[in-house]
């Protein structure tokens, strides 16, 4: 905040910079960045989508039509559950000190060829309701995951509590591929700052449970999980990542942005894709068929076109690797 009259008493230009510093947003997209500490610097942020894949948030749900939807278009044994309690990470990837601010994640190391693919599921009280309507959609894109089987290509999968509740045999399935991690993305998407893409504004008094129980419904599945988190539309500030402090998490943004909700064709999510990835990526898309159709055609052709830069998908956790922010 700027202060034009250089008259304001010393104690007044104080309380105004505590107050700026309360309620800035803590983050700006980055992309030269491994890991910031909440209160970094922000540098610049990703490339835009291509613009005919419609107008989206910065996790790809749509800002104009509203990323709940309502107005757009395994094999093996799981590994017992190690998520611990409540604000417990257990030492699984992305834990971290319990009570301290958490890092924010924008990509991995630009050394080496690895990217990570991670799809969104999101589940909002509307799609809820969709879901026992006359004409219910789908929002689990089964050909995602059955070519993610097929080609044996890792992947980490940001679940809502609503939706793994919805869509449980295939949150199992998921789960019992050692190649899938299992990360949080809310229990019903709803957004932890105001004005972000649409969605319903979080009382800050609800955040930590609501993050805790999402951490709780994922556990039961066993598999790969971790203490990664993403917040809905990439929305957050300082008090957001103050409320999840308790829980000893990772948030996970991404540097490449799919555009794939509500896209009419896979075209432009498979150049939004290719034109911004790089070593060390976190691309972001989504697993919710009604609102994002066009996903598991532009799939194929990403993965061809990652081979072909040299580029291989993996596990989150192996792309951002075990480094520890500094506290």
């Amino acid at each position: 905040m700027h202060v034009k009259n250089s008259r304001v008493p010393l104690v007044a230009v104080a309380l105004i910079a505590v107050v700026a510093l309360l309620v800035t947003p803590l983050r700006a997209p980055v992309r030269a960045t491994v890991l910031r500490m909440p209160g970094s610097a922000a540098t610049t942020g990703p490339a835009a989508p291509d613009a005919t894949a419609g107008q989206v948030g910065p996790d790809g749900t749509a800002g104009q039509v509203g990323p709940d939807g309502t107005t757009g278009p395994g094999g093996t044994t799981p590994t017992p559950d190690r998520s611990g309690p409540p604000g417990d990470g257990g030492g699984l990837p992305g834990a971290t000190t319990p009570g301290t601010l958490p890092p924010v994640v924008d990509h991995g190391p630009r050394t080496g060829g690895r990217v990570a693919l991670t799809f969104d599921a999101d589940m909002t009280d509307a799609m809820r309701r969709q879901l026992r309507g006359p004409h219910p959609p789908s929002y689990a894109n089964l050909t995602i995951v059955e070519l993610l089987e097929r080609e044996r290509v890792p992947a980490t999968f940001f679940l809502t509590g609503k939706w793994v509740e919805e869509y449980p045999e295939l949150t199992r399935r998921l789960a019992a591929n050692p190649r899938f991690e299992l990360a949080n993305h809310t229990y019903g998407h709803a957004a932890f700052t105001p004005r972000c893409y649409q969605l319903t504004t979080l009382p800050r008094r609800e955040m930590t449970r609501d993050v805790a129980r999402t951490f709780e419904v994922i556990g039961r599945y066993g598999g790969r999980q971790t203490r990664y988190f993403r917040f809905p539309g990439l929305c957050h500030d300082r008090a957001a990542l103050a409320e999840l402090a308790p829980l000893g998490l990772t948030v996970v943004d991404g540097d490449v942005v799919s555009g794939d909700p509500f896209a009419t064709a896979w075209q432009p999510i498979v150049r939004a894709v290719l034109s911004q990835v790089r070593p060390g990526s976190v691309i972001i898309m989504h697993v919710t068929e009604a609102n994002a159709a066009m996903t598991d055609e532009a799939l194929p052709h990403i993965l061809a076109g990652l081979a072909e830069r040299g580029l291989e998908p993996a596990p989150l956790s192996e792309v951002l690797g075990p480094a520890t922010p500094a506290r």
